[in-house]
């Protein structure tokens, strides 16, 4: 009987003698026809020979990914020319030695330590795609990560501050030569931030200087695919790292053989690599190709070299650059003009702890002095200058691809100068206020509306918004004349209808109050922001109706109505169970993080709440009604009004109580409504238990008190991992703190939201307001407080 089970016992010994380990050890060298694999089986360590050579290599690949793809070569510029490849052995010395079947030595690291008693050290192919060598207590004394190739892959620390050429990224010769090329990249030696891809010894594309941000996202539209860029201070330099969500597709950052800078990620559809960055482009974004004093213009359909304002071309050739109209002179008040989306100039001297009138001052005061860029960090540590005034001194040639040097006009006696720009990665507009003039709606097709702005010298300039052509009498026609039976919701401003246009088309239309003596600007508001804004997570502007007294705006329709129909509904909150809730928190910030920082406006909603949240048919949210929502442009970080709007209970308490607004009072509208989302409970529930005035209250008493997990929607227990909801209660009374500092940018709640591993700050007990006075009735659309002399606006859903 007992040799019936002998065939399953060989078979079962002889895969685990097929099994790849995934270390070396003195005893254990790697030969050539083995492998390692990490414990994961996520990348694969081992010999290898590329297409049309006999020439060896040792390097790291991807074990799970059917192309062959490699991230690390250890001996790129010295291969193995030997028929038989030789081994890579870990030496008692705790060095990985790679010979050749001679016994040379083609590679080896340099830690000269010998391990002691009380284990083993040995070297480790870890799932991140990093070779280590580890002591016995877990101190890892190298790593492969600090010797990059070509390639970066998520968690390499990439400096921005150059301290050898092993940290550079070092592109191949040709796609099937991996020996080092004239094209490497690396950080800035002289600023230490930026980051800077050369040819040889000559800049050839260079990233804008870092701005300060702490954490960036990187997203594709109509695809749940992000991608983050943390920079973290080291106190002597930064480092750049990129980091994916859990479960997220592979990606690469390559610096590839023709001297592009390309982001790569893994599509399993199609079996391939998809580029979805790829840096220098367009093509005149390369180093210094416009010459000084011009800028690649990639706005247009066939980016090109222009001059900036005040300037000429010199001559035909657009790499000469351009020359001034008009001789500058030093020291007559003359003007600098500002020049949003620009990259900060080359080349910049880095004065720190400067005020913005003292960073204005060193450059006015310098006749050398071109340029200047400003920016108050924020979120940063307060025991680091958070301050950045780059000055660009006259250079024979600067980076013309984004230049910031401009014009001094001699004509202008005022100096009204403010230079914000932020890395490239903050896209600004100067516009304060807007006003809505139509033109003829008979002259073409389309109808088209000009819409005017000032800057704060209140200098006007036009902006054409163009839509297709719809008629009132055919809204008339597609809502049966405004009936109730079509209205989806009302709220202060008008109702919302919904729509069958001519060829099946369904649409929502919100039609204007008459009566709203705020209507117009609300109105304009939402004409201007929806029409320059493309998101995933924010509704569509499809089209716009002026005809008289009436003004009406045409979105996509999405039939699941708004987040509250569903989550304060007690027959249709089981709907939402807890990864739909999930989904849509997360992509509620993905449109709010859009709004403040990836946009080329920055914009504050102010009146984020579940009823403006809408529902796609895959229960994908999307943010709408931008009537209240503002610009922020130029060095604006934050704003003040007297005339407060909103929804009270969702309204942080400096624009409550002082009428100041900025991106956190966002973020404090957000933490309620992630709170709201977790429990199913509005934030001024009456059936909250009597103690406590509001959601808030409860909130907080319940987790200081280490019950967190009560304030769960019962109704989602089922399907919900407890640590993934406490996660977001706690981040849910990190944003709603009293103080705008004390609250998260969206960027970084993006980033704690997506890396359940991120550390979230511990929050102190929140100001909350006792709302119970100022409930209203169902039919009331909106009433007014006063409170400090300004004017509350409670709005019901809409």
């Amino acid at each position: 009987m007992a040799m019936a089970y002998l065939p399953v016992f060989v078979f079962l010994f002889m895969v685990v003698l097929c099994q790849s380990d995934d270390r070396l050890t003195p005893a254990k060298p790697l030969l050539p026809n083995e492998v390692l694999i990490s414990g994961g089986g996520v990348f694969a360590l081992g010999f290898f020979s590329l297409k049309n050579s006999s020439r060896s290599y040792v390097g790291i690949w991807y074990n799970n990914i059917p192309e062959r793809t490699y991230v690390w070569i250890a001996n790129r510029d010295n291969p193995i020319t030997t028929n038989v490849p030789g081994k890579l052995v870990f030496t008692n010395s705790s060095d990985l030695v790679l010979l050749d079947s001679t016994g040379r030595t083609i590679w080896t690291t340099t830690n000269n330590y010998t391990a002691g008693g009380g284990g083993e050290t040995a070297s480790i192919l870890l799932d991140s795609g990093n070779l280590v060598i580890r002591l016995p207590n877990g101190t890892d004394i190298w790593e492969s990560f600090s010797y990059p190739t070509d390639t970066i892959v998520p968690n390499v620390n990439f400096s921005l501050n150059v301290a050898s050429s092993a940290t550079l990224l070092v592109a191949w010769k040709g796609p099937d030569d991996p020996s080092s090329s004239d094209f490497s990249m690396g950080g800035d030696p002289s600023s230490g931030l930026q980051i800077i891809v050369w040819n040889g010894t000559q800049p050839y594309w260079r990233r804008a200087a870092w701005g300060g941000e702490l954490v960036h996202g990187i997203f594709q539209n109509n695809t749940s695919f992000m991608m983050y860029q943390t920079v973290v201070d080291t106190g002597d330099g930064y480092y750049m790292q990129l980091t994916v969500p859990d479960g997220s597709p592979s990606i690469r950052l390559t610096l590839d053989y023709t001297g592009m800078s390309t982001f790569r990620r893994w599509n399993n559809n199609t079996s391939s690599w998809k580029i979805f960055s790829q840096f220098p482009y367009p093509s005149c974004d390369r180093y210094a190709s416009c010459g000084p004093f011009g800028y690649c213009d990639d706005t247009v359909p066939v980016p090109a070299c222009k001059c900036l304002d005040g300037f000429e071309p010199n001559g035909l050739d657009s790499s000469k650059g351009c020359r001034r109209k008009d001789e500058l002179k030093c020291g007559d008040g003359d003007s600098f003009f500002t020049l949003p989306s620009m990259k900060t100039p080359d080349k910049f001297l880095y004065i720190k702890n400067r005020s913005l009138d003292q960073c204005a001052a060193e450059c006015r005061d310098n006749c050398s002095c071109t340029a200047y860029a400003y920016a108050n960090l924020q979120n940063v540590d307060t025991t680091i200058d958070t301050t950045r005034c780059l000055v660009s001194i006259m250079h024979s040639v600067i980076d013309a691809a984004v230049t910031l040097a401009f014009s001094k006009n001699k004509k202008s006696t005022t100096l009204k100068i403010v230079l914000p720009i932020m890395a490239g990665l903050i896209l600004l507009i100067t516009c304060t206020w807007l006003v809505f003039k139509p033109k003829d709606k008979h002259k073409s097709k389309k109808s088209q509306y000009t819409l005017q702005h000032s800057d704060a010298s209140n200098r006007f300039e036009n902006e054409n918004l163009e839509f297709p052509s719809i008629a009132l009498e055919d809204i008339i026609v597609a809502t049966n004349d405004f009936s109730d039976f079509n209205m989806l919701g009302k709220g202060g401003f008008g109702k919302v209808y919904k729509a069958m246009l001519e060829g099946g088309k369904e649409v929502a239309v919100k039609r204007l109050s008459k009566g709203s003596t705020q209507g117009v600007e609300e109105f304009r508001n939402e004409v201007v922001l929806i029409a320059k804004l493309q998101h995933r997570n924010l509704v569509r502007l499809l089209d716009c109706c002026i005809h008289k007294d009436e003004k009406l705006l045409i979105y996509e329709y999405l039939p699941n109505k708004s987040l509250d129909a569903f989550l304060f509904d007690a027959t249709r909150k089981s709907l939402l169970d807890w990864p739909s809730r999930f989904k849509i928190i997360k992509g509620v910030a993905r449109g709010l993080l859009y709004l403040h920082q990836d946009s080329r406006l920055t914009i504050i909603h102010r009146d984020l709440k579940a009823s403006n949240i809408l529902l796609d048919t895959e229960m994908s949210p999307k943010i709408s009604d931008f009537g209240m929502a503002r610009i922020f442009g130029g060095n604006e970080q934050h704003a003040n009004t007297t005339r407060v709007v909103g929804t009270y209970g969702y309204m942080s308490p400096e624009y409550a109580m002082e009428g100041s607004f900025s991106v956190k009072s966002d973020t404090y509208s957000f933490g309620v409504l992630l709170l709201e989302i977790v429990s199913g409970l509005k934030i001024g529930s009456p059936h909250l238990i009597m103690d406590y005035p509001n959601l808030i209250a409860y909130a907080w008493s319940l987790w200081e008190g280490g019950n967190a997990r009560e304030l769960v929607d019962s109704s989602v227990l089922v399907s919900c991992p407890l640590q993934e909801a406490v996660r977001c209660i706690h981040l849910g009374l990190l944003c709603v703190q009293d103080s705008p500092n004390a609250r998260p940018l969206m960027s970084s709640i993006v980033f704690m939201l997506e890396n359940e591993t991120a550390p979230v700050p511990t929050p102190k007990r929140p100001v909350y307001f006792t709302t119970r006075n100022y409930e209203t009735n169902q039919s009331d659309q909106y009433m007014r407080r006063s409170l400090n002399n300004m004017s509350i606006t409670t709005l019901e859903g809409r």
